[in-house]
């Protein structure tokens, strides 16, 4: 090997065993060397006894696999490159032309668009049930449902649903489809922390790793995990198939951020309990939605089932305030910055229209804006909000 080409490439340098550091290593690549044509023949990537392509895992996406299953109390843990990609991937598993899903009317809003379009295309039906009601989930159950998806909080006005009972009224019918009902929550306002997906029933946990896991507001990823071996391969091949991959840099943002979510989880969610039992005197606002709220819906559920809330907050102004008024009470607002996502160190807001993104009767007229409480003093995080307020005018 003269040419200096091949000798940089095919270097016969190795680093020594043993470094050992507080953060792994991050390992990036397509291509896996085997050491030999019967090791390429036998490698098994797919209990992660092996690595064969990047798509199919490296010790740093194992790593972090490993840990968000262990975060959740499941046993397997397959990611993606988005909450979102986690939502479909689910999906595209599990169900198949014929197949109905069914789905709360406050859940993620890209949850609900995908079945709209990309599942109806694809022979796959889908209907809303009110999550608050489990009797109406019972009444909605038929052959063709295959997949019911729960959520807690709920996405934008945060009603917490009794879970075990919507869990029950599935598995009451669970002999209904061939296969049998699988329920999935979206379990990203908990996060592992909050409460535990799989002892309140859920089959499958889905996270948006974007949010609280990562905390940076600087990389997109979700989490798919289930304790069925069997479930696991469902997703886990339809992962393979599909190509989702996620990237060695982003894996090391995620697993930098899980060392310090408990202790960040804890600190939002009381900043988000002062801001709202405070926001629940402000003369400018009808109702504050925050399932640690006593009067919050679904506050008894909450109580019951978990032991933390997340740094969300929704809030109703009075019917008096135009929406312009509510769209000028955001702008104003120094630290909380108008953005989309949650759980980062910097608090944002944005407005909602919900009767345009629900079928189930709001019984507010007044305008919705829902508040990220990051980690700034919420001492200072209050005056930001009291002084838009104080400029606040009704029509």
């Amino acid at each position: 090997m003269s040419d200096i080409s091949t000798q940089l490439i095919h270097h016969a340098y190795k680093p020594p065993a043993g470094f050992d550091s507080v953060q792994p290593g991050v390992h990036k690549a397509s291509t896996i060397i085997f050491p030999s044509v019967a090791a390429l023949r036998q490698r098994d990537w797919k209990h992660k006894t092996g690595y064969t392509y990047g798509l199919h895992g490296t010790p740093t996406t194992f790593t972090l696999e490993e840990r968000i299953a262990t975060l959740e109390d499941g046993s397997f843990c397959t990611l993606v490159p988005s909450g979102l990609a986690a939502v479909v991937l689910v999906d595209m598993a599990l169900l198949k032309a014929g197949d109905e899903m069914l789905i709360p009317d406050n859940a993620y809003g890209p949850n609900k668009t995908f079945a709209q379009h990309e599942l109806t295309a694809w022979g796959v039906s889908f209907r809303y049930y009110d999550p608050m009601q489990p009797a109406d989930l019972a009444a909605k159950l038929s052959k063709k449902t295959r997949l019911v998806w729960l959520e807690a909080p709920g996405s934008i006005t945060l009603e917490f649903p009794d879970l075990p009972a919507l869990v029950a009224a599935v598995k009451a019918h669970g002999d209904v489809h061939p296969q049998g009902i699988v329920t999935v929550l979206d379990n990203t306002w908990g996060a592992g922390i909050a409460f535990n997906a799989f002892a309140l029933g859920a089959d499958i946990s889905v996270q948006a790793l974007t949010k609280y896991p990562s905390g940076g507001a600087d990389v997109l990823m979700g989490s798919v995990v289930t304790r069925d071996e069997a479930l696991h391969q469902l997703v886990h091949f339809c992962h393979m198939r599909v190509g989702y991959g996620v990237g060695g840099n982003d894996v090391e943002l995620v697993l930098r951020g899980l060392g310090s979510l408990a202790l960040r989880y804890a600190a939002q969610d009381a900043s988000t309990r002062v801001l709202a039992a405070w926001l629940q005197q402000q003369p400018q606002v009808e109702a504050v939605l925050h399932p640690a709220l006593e009067g919050s819906p679904g506050h008894a559920f909450w109580q019951r089932d978990c032991t933390a809330a997340a740094c969300l907050l929704s809030i109703v102004f009075k019917a008096g305030f135009a929406q312009a008024e509510v769209d000028g009470f955001c702008d104003r607002l120094q630290l909380f910055q108008l953005g989309y996502s949650w759980a980062g160190p910097m608090s944002l807001c944005a407005p909602y229209d919900v009767p345009v993104i629900r079928t189930t009767p709001w019984p507010f007229k007044g305008g919705l804006v829902r508040f990220s409480v990051g980690l700034e003093a919420v001492a200072d995080l209050q005056a930001d909000l009291a002084n838009s307020l104080a400029l606040m005018q009704y029509s």
